[in-house]
């Protein structure tokens, strides 16, 4: 039977049951609850906004969204988003789904930590976004109906959610700090790692080979 919450109805697609066992055997409680609430947040606020978007890969796309900064999927070379965003890509791709619609997946996780441009973007991409925004930041909080809200949250609960986050990321890009250059995730790394300080982009424009 199709599980519901707040009105919202999970994936239960072979695909999507995949999807979450792939991901609730590679995280944690911390970000397997953040992830579903993710699909949840950015769903509610598709449907606020009259946005249809395909559940299957909106799902993909939030459950994956932070396999990144987990020991299995994290690499040291890119971003953690990209590590996600590269796993929902084979995943979606070794079950039949065409390029096109993993590329959208890709894109999604790809740009979830990104202000703006996933708005300017298709449904899929700019409600992962929406979702994340919503869970971590509270953006978007108080556009939802607190019922919903509560709906999800009773389902998915998030303790100490705040600091709890802040430091899954830390532990999820700490040793590739080079990553975390022009992005958010600098903050992150500034607040949690005693003597990191970002790049500054215009020290990199001053201090580059050209002479002027």
């Amino acid at each position: 039977m199709t599980e519901h919450v707040s009105g919202i109805a999970i994936p239960d697609s072979s695909l999507a049951r995949e999807a979450t066992e792939l991901v609730r055997a590679a995280t944690s409680d911390l970000l397997f609850h953040h992830s579903r609430r993710v699909f949840l947040f950015g769903s509610l606020h598709g449907r606020r906004l009259g946005w249809k978007a395909d559940p299957e890969l909106l799902y993909v796309g939030a459950m994956f969204h932070d396999l990144g900064l987990t020991r299995r999927y994290g690499r040291d070379d890119q971003r953690f988003e990209i590590d996600g965003a590269d796993e929902a890509r084979r995943f979606l791709r070794a079950h039949g789904i065409p390029d096109g619609d993993a590329h959208r997946a890709w894109t999604a996780i790809a740009l979830h930590t990104t202000p703006e441009v996933p708005w300017h973007m298709e449904p899929e991409i700019a409600l992962v976004t929406a979702g994340v925004e919503t869970d971590v930041l509270g953006i978007g909080y108080a556009e939802l109906d607190p019922s919903d809200v509560a709906g999800v949250t009773d389902v998915h609960p998030r303790p100490g959610f705040k600091t709890a986050i802040v430091d899954a990321f830390a532990e999820g890009f700490r040793h590739r700090p080079q990553t975390t250059f022009g992005t958010v995730n600098a903050d992150v790394l500034e607040h949690r790692v005693p003597g990191f300080r970002h790049t500054d982009f215009v020290e990199v424009i001053a201090g580059n080979a050209w002479p002027e």
